[in-house]
């Protein structure tokens, strides 16, 4: 074996495992790996301006392509405690990111040492191991087990603390004999196929639930071949969007209280089975649990059996990988059937009816611009090729709402952690996991403005997406939720700006900003102006190679479609009575 030090492993056995793209920030405890990654030269690195944002372009990037474990790097103390929100929201969705700090040396471990802190500890709740490796021979033996779990069941983070005597301590290795460990997956049975299909034939309005269970096990691909030969129609959550095109005949949108359509919640109350692969039965999708349960059956595939009865008991469930489980349900469907069903034809045409009915209006004139008009809009300029990044408030409720995903993993998304400032770090990572892919950002005002310096990073690396801005100057979900407690309360974000006048009250001048950072920027404020600019931005971000933000001032109250449960949801604006004209872009109406 070869005699190296422990950081020079490192970086051999993340080539060998495929993990070669990095985002970070230096610092003294974590100069040695720092050090070791120059020599090497194998590694690509990213430099961030905010630990927490390099974390969230470890998310984008692993989240963007299959088989990505994006890489986060940071020094001790703050370095690590940074990254925790990125472990949080990385956990929350199964993402496997491997995070690795610098640490005090041994000797002055719990010392309060300068910048010294447990972030094993801290990390633990937020990971699928989180470990300070105290013996430098044992380096490899855990970065190949950081590595399992990362793969293994459902998908998660992980966090590696090396304190500074261990990362230069010499040790024998050779990456030769070094091998990743197998990773080992439930499988569904041939028993408990057959048992779901026996459900389906006593079901007249069976639905497939497709959850981010699906895209995370590449699996749309089968997905689909089920829906196909059983002709049953499909509804998404919001993480499994994308795993069936929206223009499918078979996908019939998502079903929830707040990111949902119409058309696709009365689709969940008209059914009467729900076979639900790699889903977790969210509250945003589930709603009020009696309504949405009642006069239906369930079937729950999930790889983590800690999900199955979590948030209910269903009527039959399996832990499977969702590809494995799709995989089996097809042979068994085949064996069993020996062609494509065509007994729930009606029903699909029903379902249809209503994809093309139950739309809510999007064609608004208003001057300031209506959310609704922004994502018309973008739905006429980016094409089925384009990937949108999102994280939280009106802006991805409405989104979800209105826009359209036609492939896996072209709809990125923090569904459950949501933290603000997620999205601007996110649509870098992916933007590098896959530069030959199109990346549409959309953020509110606020989740702009959060970790809004790391757009300084996208320009130093000649990184181009277009991300859309929509200004309401307010922090617009909880502005809504405050409603009832008849408050308007600490939510305005609006003030006039002395050195911008432009602004018209709306506060930051955003464009100034984008501008000093770097990139470039567009404001518009009428549905003409947004029109040329979402054309225009994609052209200028080519020739400059970076983001161009392209800023839409929007009229400051606008209540988003959203209830407690999905019988009930409220529509504060106009539904469209006449779809063709008040829903122009609408899916249900393409022809």
């Amino acid at each position: 074996m070869s005699r190296m030090r422990a950081v020079d492993a490192i970086v051999r056995i993340l080539e060998k495992e495929g993990a070669t793209q990095a985002f970070g920030v230096p610092g003294a405890a974590i100069n040695p790996l720092y050090s070791a990654m120059k020599e090497h030269g194998g590694i690509r690195h990213v430099l961030a301006r905010h630990v927490e944002g390099a974390s969230h372009m470890a998310e984008g990037f692993t989240r963007a392509k299959s088989g990505n474990i994006g890489v986060c790097i940071g020094t001790s103390g703050p370095g690590g405690t940074d990254m925790i929100t990125g472990l949080y929201s990385a956990s929350a969705d199964s993402i496997p990111i491997l995070c690795i700090t610098g640490q005090a040396t041994r000797p002055m471990l719990n010392k309060e040492e300068f910048q010294g802190v447990d972030i094993a500890s801290i990390a633990k709740p937020v990971t699928k191991m989180a470990v300070t490796v105290l013996e430098p021979a044992q380096i490899p033996g855990t970065f190949a087990e950081a590595f399992r779990r990362m793969r293994s069941g459902r998908r998660g983070p992980v966090l590696i603390d090396l304190p500074f005597d261990v990362q230069v301590a010499e040790i024998d290795f050779d990456i030769d004999t070094y091998e990743p460990l197998p990773v080992c997956e439930p499988r569904m049975t041939a028993l408990q196929a057959n048992r779901i299909l026996d459900m389906l034939d006593e079901s007249e309005h069976p639905i497939l639930l497709a959850g981010g269970g699906v895209i995370g096990a590449d699996a749309s691909d089968d997905l689909i071949a089920l829906a196909e030969y059983l002709g049953v129609p499909v509804i998404s959550t919001l993480m499994g969007w994308g795993s069936i095109p929206d223009d499918h005949r078979l996908a019939q949108g998502m079903a929830g209280i707040q990111t949902s359509q119409r058309y696709a919640n009365a689709t969940m109350m008209d059914s009467d089975l729900v076979i639900g692969i790699g889903n977790r039965w969210a509250a945003r999708h589930c709603g009020n649990l009696e309504t949405y349960r009642k006069g239906r059956k369930f079937v729950h595939v999930d790889i983590e059996p800690s999900q199955i009865g979590r948030v209910f008991p269903p009527d039959f469930w399996s832990v499977s990988d969702a590809k494995a489980a799709l995989v089996e349900l097809l042979r068994a469907a085949k064996e069993r059937y020996g062609a494509e069903l065509t007994r729930y034809n009606q029903w699909v045409d029903e379902c249809n009816g209503r994809k093309s009915t139950m739309l809510r209006k999007t064609h608004f004139d208003n001057v300031p611009l209506k959310p609704q008009r922004v994502y018309e809009e973008m739905c006429r300029a980016f094409g089925p090729e384009t990937r949108y990044v999102t994280t939280i408030g009106l802006s991805q409720i409405a989104a979800a709402q209105m826009l359209h995903v036609f492939k896996p993993r072209h709809w990125v998304n923090a569904g459950q952690a949501g933290p603000l400032g997620w999205t601007i770090p996110a649509a870098i990572g992916a933007s590098v996991a896959d530069p030959d892919t199109p990346v549409v950002a959309l953020s509110g005002d606020y989740d702009f403005q959060f970790l809004i310096e790391e757009l300084a990073v996208a320009a130093h690396f000649n990184i181009p997406y277009v991300h859309v801005v929509v200004n309401n100057a307010y922090l617009g979900l909880i502005r809504q939720s405050q409603r009832a407690f008849d408050m308007d309360y600490q939510v305005q974000l609006s003030f006039e700006n002395i050195n911008a006048p432009e602004t018209g009250g709306y506060g930051v001048d955003h464009v100034g900003v984008v501008e000093a950072l770097g990139c470039k920027a567009i404001r518009v404020h009428n549905p003409d102006e947004l029109a040329a600019a979402l054309a225009e931005a994609p052209k200028i971000a080519k020739e400059y190679r970076v983001p161009v933000v392209v800023e839409a001032i929007l009229e400051r109250v606008t209540n988003i479609s959203m209830g407690a449960a999905i019988d009930n949801v409220n529509e504060f604006e106009e539904v469209a009575e006449n779809p063709a004209e008040d829903a122009p872009c609408a899916i249900g109406l393409a022809k």
